[in-house]
């Protein structure tokens, strides 16, 4: 049976069978000294090649399997810079399974230096490095300690769908023609944000989802074309009461992860004072910026219901389903777009953003209910009628069969993952990611197709 690297600690004495990648060789004549990588860490062998002559052949990354001996090493011998680092096997038996070629880039150490074109061109072997390996295992932990909470919360996890229909969320949306229906699209989703709704219409009162949200945006260090949020809708709860949801959520993963806490419970600042005292709606709180190990979060609230366009009119400012505060409801449903601009603009909504270390790490508010509130927030942005039914009239309907009130978030996992990690970038907390300019170098992505598949489309290629 097979032992991982970590569990040699646990054998002293007894002779064990391991597999694993060679991280590093030290070839001192009659002995080989291998550094033996899996899943688990690293444990050195020693191989003597007077009785095991394929030794001398090993070389970096060779994927091997051995039997040996477990020994302790002499006390002048210890490594603290590993967790086995006091132990090593004495090999018996050798198998090369697999060669490697000379590695394109180096995987033993943090591969800060080194491209990142070439990193992505060569990520499967770019992941084999430790600390990215540790990026993705402790990225599992998370989301896991996420599904732990959230379920003690009653709250289920429930998927929706990837092909949906385009709508106005504050980016452009990714295109999928049909094949069936020529000149029609599906979009894929910015969000699930119609569908938790729905969800709640439909009487499940608490959904989660460990969601892929695909936006067509340019890409930033803390953005990327796909990215992957907590998402989060609670029927009959307050702004507070999924605040506090939310809050419970994030202690617990930061300081199940061995990190601190700034301060508890989270400080709370207006939209109006976080842009007096700030300059801008994310900031970071904390007193040390260079300390990493401490995460400074804070809530944002009373955000404004709308934003001017940069043609004059009005558009939502976080998205079309954020409920204004209950003390502007009347005085919406009579405003005028041009006539009351002014008093619409100085309108708040019930729209909660939550902050980290300079960061914004969540986006939520409570949710319209109400079809007319609805109706009306859709013809402030200028939509007509026809176009608020064409785009949304199956949820304004919904919303007519008893829709409870309901309010939601969405915490970012990479820049949270980012954070928790001290990394630069979310690049490096997420496995397969896409460069600045939304390429894949290593599948070599986007690329072009054949004209059998866009006569299949009804498409034609307008090159510029």
């Amino acid at each position: 049976m097979r032992t991982f690297s970590a569990d040699i600690i646990k054998k002293e004495g007894e002779e064990i069978e391991m597999t694993g990648w060679v991280e590093a060789r030290r070839d001192h004549g009659k002995l080989v000294f291998i550094d033996i990588r899996d899943r688990s860490g690293i444990a050195q062998v020693v191989f003597n090649t007077a009785d095991i002559s394929e030794a001398g052949e090993l070389r970096l990354e060779y994927l091997i399997k051995l039997t040996g001996v477990v020994k302790k090493r002499p006390a002048k011998m210890f490594n603290d810079n590993i967790p086995t680092g006091q132990y090593e096997v004495q090999a018996k038996t050798l198998e090369i399974i697999s060669k490697a070629e000379a590695m394109p880039i180096a995987v033993d150490d943090d591969g800060y230096a080194i491209d990142e074109e070439v990193r992505l061109k060569y990520r499967y072997l770019d992941l084999r490095r430790r600390r990215m390996h540790e990026n993705i295992v402790i990225r599992d932990k998370a989301m896991t300690l996420v599904r732990e909470y959230l379920h003690k919360q009653h709250f289920i996890e429930i998927e929706t769908p990837l092909l949906t229909k385009t709508s106005p969320e504050g980016a452009r949306d990714f295109l999928v023609p049909s094949r069936v229906q020529h000149g029609k699209f599906y979009a894929l989703p910015q969000s699930p944000q119609q569908y938790k709704q729905l969800l709640m219409i439909a009487g499940f009162e608490r959904y989660f989802q460990i969601a892929r949200a695909l936006r067509d945006e340019d890409s930033r260090g803390d953005r990327q074309p796909e990215h992957t949020q907590i998402d989060m809708e609670a029927s009959f709860v307050s702004e507070q009461e999924m605040r506090d949801i939310t809050e419970g959520m994030m202690i617990h993963l930061v300081e199940s992860l061995g990190k601190k806490i700034a301060k508890k419970p989270f400080p709370v600042f207006t939209h109006e004072e976080a842009m007096k005292q700030f300059g801008a709606d994310k900031f970071d709180l904390r007193e040390d910026k260079e300390d990493k190990d401490t995460l400074a979060f804070a809530w944002v609230i009373d955000f404004p219901l709308f934003e001017k366009t940069d043609e004059g009119g009005l558009t939502f400012a976080h998205n079309p389903f954020s409920a204004p505060k209950a003390e502007y409801v009347e005085e919406l449903l009579a405003s005028d777009a041009r006539r009351d601009q002014e008093k619409l603009l100085n309108m708040r909504a019930q729209q909660y953003d939550l902050v980290c270390n300079g960061y914004e790490m969540a986006s939520g508010g409570v949710r319209i209910s109400n079809p007319k509130v609805q109706r009306k927030v859709f013809e402030i942005m200028g939509l007509t009628p026809e176009q608020t039914e064409s785009r949304f009239g199956h949820i304004i309907k919904a919303y007519e069969f008893g829709a409870p009130t309901h309010a939601g978030i969405a915490p970012g996992l990479d820049r949270l993952m980012m954070i928790l990690r001290n990394e630069p970038n979310i690049r490096e907390v997420i496995a397969f990611p896409k460069t600045g300019d939304g390429r894949d170098p290593m599948m070599n992505s986007p690329s072009e197709v054949d004209k059998k598949q866009l006569d299949e489309l009804g498409l034609s290629i307008n090159k510029k």
